[in-house]
C-alpha cells in the first residue's frame, strides 16, 4: 500500500474523495493530449439504451445483448476496467486511469447525453466518471434534465440490506460490527434513500432482492449457454466424483463451511475437491464441465450467474436456495429451481446422499440445462425491459 492511500484511509470520507480526486487529476496531466479512447458509433433506432457502469458477471452486456431483442431498440453495455479483476465482454469501456480524467468525462457525459435516450445504471455508480461523488445522483439529476429516461439497477450487495438479511436468514454471513457488514449496511441504506427520492423504475438481477426493493421489476441474469453445455462431460464419468467451489466472495458464500467439508471428503477419499481460483471468465466452462458437483453458496440465499452457468453445463448444483426463493421463483415462473438444497449443517450429508444415489443425482442435474433455457437465456429479460424502453414514443 502506497503512503498516500494509507493517509487517505485515515481521513474523514469526504476528505478522502477530494483528496483522491486531486490526486487523479494532477497524474492525469499527462492525458491532456493523448487521444480519446474511441466511443461507440451512434445507432439510428428510435430507442438507444445505454447500461453500465459495472458490468458485473458480464451482466451488464449480457442485458444489452437482451434489448437487442426488442423491435426498434439498440443497445450498448459501457464498462469500467479494473485490473486485476475478471475480464468481461462489453461494447465499450475505459481503464480506472481515464474514468477519473476530466476530458474523458466532458467527452462521455456529451456522448451519452447526445447519443442515448435511456440509461440504465448500475449499482447506483457514476457513469460520467469519478468526479468525487459518491454515487450516480448527480449523473442522474444531468441526464434527466436532457430528458433521457433512466433507471436503476441492482445486483445484491449494493441494495441488500444486512441486517434486514440478519433478521430472516438464519445463515446470514452479516454480523453487526464487521468491516464488511458495516460497510455494506451504509452503502444500502444510502441507496435505499436514492431509490426512494429519485422515484425511478428498479430492477434487480435476483428475486432476493425484491425483499430490499419491493417495487422493484425482477430483471433475470443472463448467460449464453451453448459454451457451457459444450465444454460438460458426461457426469461421474471420472475415477473419483469431482466437486468443485469458486469462492468469488469468500465470506458471503460461506466459504469457510464449504472447505472444511469438502476437505474432509476428499482427504477421505470420497471426492476429488477443486477449489477454484483465478480462472479467467472464458476458462470457466472448461473448469466447471469437468465437475459432477458444483457447490456454490452456503449463505445468502439466492441463485445467480454462477449457479446458472453450472446447471447450463448440467451439472449437479448445491447451494442453499432457501424456501422463500424458491416459492417466489414458483409464483413468478412456475418453475422449480432445479438447485438440491444445503446449508452449513447438512452440506456433508447432502453431497455424500448424491455420491450414494448417483442414478437421482443425474436425473435432477438433467434439469438444469433447460431452466437455463427458459428464464436465463435472454428473452425473459428482454420482456422485462420492455415496459421501460418502450413505454412512450421516444422523438
Amino acid at each position: 500500500m502506497t503512503v498516500s492511500r494509507s493517509l487517505r484511509e485515515h481521513l474523514p470520507a469526504p476528505l478522502a474523495r477530494t483528496a483522491g480526486a486531486a490526486r487523479r487529476r494532477l497524474r492525469g496531466l499527462r492525458y491532456s493530449y493523448v487521444r480519446l479512447p474511441a466511443f461507440p458509433p451512434v445507432a439510428t433506432t428510435p430507442v438507444r439504451m445505454l447500461v453500465g457502469p459495472t458490468n458485473s458477471a458480464g451482466q451488464g452486456h449480457a442485458w444489452a445483448q437482451a434489448a437487442r431483442q426488442i423491435d426498434g431498440v439498440s443497445a450498448v453495455s459501457f464498462a469500467v476496467h479494473r485490473k486485476g479483476q475478471f475480464e468481461f465482454a462489453d461494447d465499450y469501456g475505459v481503464p480506472l486511469a481515464w474514468f477519473g480524467q476530466p476530458r474523458w468525462q466532458r467527452a462521455q457525459q456529451q456522448h451519452i447525453e447526445s447519443s442515448y435516450t435511456h440509461v440504465m445504471v448500475e449499482s447506483a455508480r457514476p457513469i460520467f466518471g469519478a468526479r468525487g461523488y459518491p454515487d450516480a445522483e448527480a449523473d442522474i439529476t444531468a441526464m434527466l434534465e436532457k430528458n433521457l429516461d433512466v433507471s436503476l439497477l441492482f445486483h445484491g450487495s449494493d441494495i441488500r440490506l444486512p441486517s434486514r438479511h440478519a433478521e430472516r436468514e438464519r445463515w446470514s454471513p452479516f454480523t453487526p460490527g464487521d468491516d464488511l457488514t458495516d460497510r455494506l449496511e451504509k452503502q444500502a441504506r444510502r441507496h435505499a434513500e436514492l431509490v426512494q427520492s429519485l422515484g425511478l423504475p428498479v430492477f434487480v438481477s435476483t428475486v432476493d432482492l425484491l425483499d430490499d426493493v419491493p417495487d422493484a421489476q425482477w430483471l433475470p441474469v443472463v448467460i449464453d449457454p451453448t459454451p457451457w453445455h459444450q465444454a460438460a462431460r458426461p457426469l461421474f464419468s471420472t475415477e473419483k466424483p469431482v466437486v468443485a467451489h469458486v469462492p468469488s466472495n469468500a465470506k458471503l458464500k460461506g466459504t469457510e463451511e464449504i472447505d472444511a467439508v469438502l476437505t474432509r471428503l476428499h482427504e477421505a477419499g470420497q471426492i476429488e475437491y477443486r477449489r477454484i481460483t483465478g480462472v479467467r471468465h472464458d476458462q470457466m466452462p472448461t473448469v466447471i464441465g469437468d465437475a459432477d458437483i458444483v457447490v456454490d453458496q452456503l449463505r445468502i440465499g439466492l441463485y445467480g450467474v454462477a449457479a446458472a452457468e453450472a446447471l447450463a453445463a448440467g451439472r449437479i448444483v448445491v447451494s442453499y436456495v432457501g424456501d422463500a426463493v424458491r416459492e417466489r421463483m414458483r409464483s413468478l415462473t412456475g418453475r422449480d429451481v432445479p438447485i438440491v438444497e444445503a446449508d452449513p449443517d447438512t452440506l456433508g450429508d447432502v453431497v455424500t446422499g448424491l455420491l450414494a444415489d448417483r442414478d437421482t443425482a443425474t436425473e435432477q442435474a438433467a434439469a438444469g440445462p433447460g431452466f437455463v433455457a427458459e428464464l436465463h437465456d435472454g428473452q425473459r429479460s428482454a420482456v422485462a425491459l420492455t415496459r421501460w424502453l418502450t413505454s412512450k414514443e421516444i422523438v
